[in-house]
């Protein structure tokens, strides 16, 4: 009755920004495609992508991912990619024009929450639009989190 599913090799996390929801309440999230060189692909299959302080602007009709980390490829030599650069994301037209609409006129944010291979092996990006949190949100999600977790406890010790 109950399979037990095996890890897909391909479909796995490499990079996750943990800080975002904290720091931005998340309303909608959409599935994106990167544009990357092979040495890009081989530095995030060893996991060691970081996107923290990256974000996504809208510059030309393009989405545009900025400020993302891809360590160099040590067995690339010559033909490695710099770390820093700025990557195009694959959109069709009417989820970019939806995107650009709400950071435009809503006073939105893109902010990137993870990067992964989806089950065909390609590399994505999940993003996110979100709106940032005055510090009393945060605060206030800081509080839900605690009292869940003591709710846990409590009911763990009662039985």
């Amino acid at each position: 009755m109950n399979q037990v599913r095996k890890a897909d090799p391909n479909n796995k996390t490499v990079a996750e920004n943990r800080k975002a929801r904290f720091s931005y309440e998340v309303l909608d999230t959409i599935e994106t495609g990167l544009v990357l060189t092979g040495t890009e692909v081989k530095s995030l299959r060893q996991g060691q992508a970081n996107i923290q302080d990256s974000y996504a602007s809208v510059e030309g009709g393009e989405i545009w991912l900025i400020n993302s980390y891809l360590p160099e490829y040590l067995q690339a030599n010559r033909f490695n990619h710099e770390p820093r650069r700025r990557r195009k994301l694959l959109l069709n037209k009417r989820e970019m024009a939806k995107l650009s609409q709400s950071v435009d006129r809503e006073g939105m944010t893109l902010v990137p929450l993870k990067i992964y291979f989806n089950e065909k092996g390609r590399a994505k990006l999940l993003l996110a639009v979100g709106r940032g949190k005055k510090l009393h949100d945060k605060r206030e999600t800081e509080k839900q989190r605690d009292w869940s977790r003591e709710k846990g406890r409590l009911l763990k010790e009662r039985g």
